[in-house]
């Protein structure tokens, strides 16, 4: 069980980090982002239909000369009481504003009792990415480290969402996004499916449906899945659904405050 909620924390993160794919005709820039913050709530159904199990924020600051992205999976108290599972994912993406590639990712990773702690540098002069994870518990145990080829663009599960949003798409359109996860890359094959309208938490609004392929043979998560997002045709490209269908369940994360206002 506890296995299954720690595969299932990591598809929320990446659902609502792909939440960020979207058409556009009137991109939005890195700037517009500054100051945004999204809010989302992240329900599972199986045998039991739709219990709440996290809620997830991201917010897109400067800081210096330098873009950070702060991101956070916290599962709700229904989890706990459920299953007795608990988790945490808490990123800080920091994105260099000339280029947009990820700098570096920090994270901070709790599965109950389990705790881990990274890092991962991304060298574009030297074509490297190293990443180092420590256990906080067992500070004697030896660093995990895993180092790979290093291409341009390069983005991580975080800082992937803002720059698609920021892509010219059509519906029909089909291209690669590239992820560094872990310390590991992943090409992404993405398909923008339709455009169509769906009620949200800012009204009801037309979207486009974007289909991810994050499952299967090297792919962000083993396995067979589906996935489908709805970004909104607006001035921002606001996330605002994503459903993921695997054998776990479905998961259903939506928007509940584009801006925290």
């Amino acid at each position: 069980m506890n296995k299954l909620f720690a595969k299932a924390t990591s598809v929320i993160l990446i659902s609502i980090v792909l939440c960020g794919i979207a058409a556009a005709q009137e991109l939005p820039t890195a700037e517009s982002f500054v100051g945004e913050k999204l809010l989302f709530e992240g329900k599972v159904s199986k045998i039991i239909q739709g219990i709440a199990v996290a809620d997830i924020t991201f917010a897109f600051e400067k800081v210096g000369d330098k873009y950070v992205i702060k991101s956070k999976a916290n599962s709700k108290g229904t989890l706990a009481r459920l299953f007795r599972f608990s988790f945490l994912q808490d990123y800080e993406t920091t994105v260099d504003p000339a280029t947009f590639n990820v700098l570096a990712t920090k994270k901070h990773d709790v599965q109950r009792e389990r705790i881990r702690d990274s890092i991962a540098d991304f060298n574009y002069p030297e074509k490297r990415v190293t990443f180092i994870e420590n256990d906080p518990n067992n500070p004697t145990r030896p660093p995990r480290r895993i180092a790979s080829d290093l291409s341009s663009p390069m983005n991580d599960l975080a800082s992937a969402a803002y720059r698609v949003r920021m892509m010219p798409l059509k519906v029909g359109d089909k291209f690669n996004v590239e992820i560094s996860d872990s310390g590991l890359i992943y090409t992404i094959p993405v398909v923008v499916a339709k455009r169509e309208r769906q009620k949200t938490a800012i009204g009801k609004v037309w979207c486009f449906r974007i289909e991810p392929e994050i499952f299967g043979p090297n792919r962000l998560i083993e396995g067979d899945g589906g996935m489908s997002i709805w970004i909104a045709d607006n001035p921002q490209r606001t996330p605002v659904r994503a459903v993921v269908k695997f054998k776990y369940g479905k998961f259903d994360i939506r928007i509940q405050d584009p801006n925290d206002d």
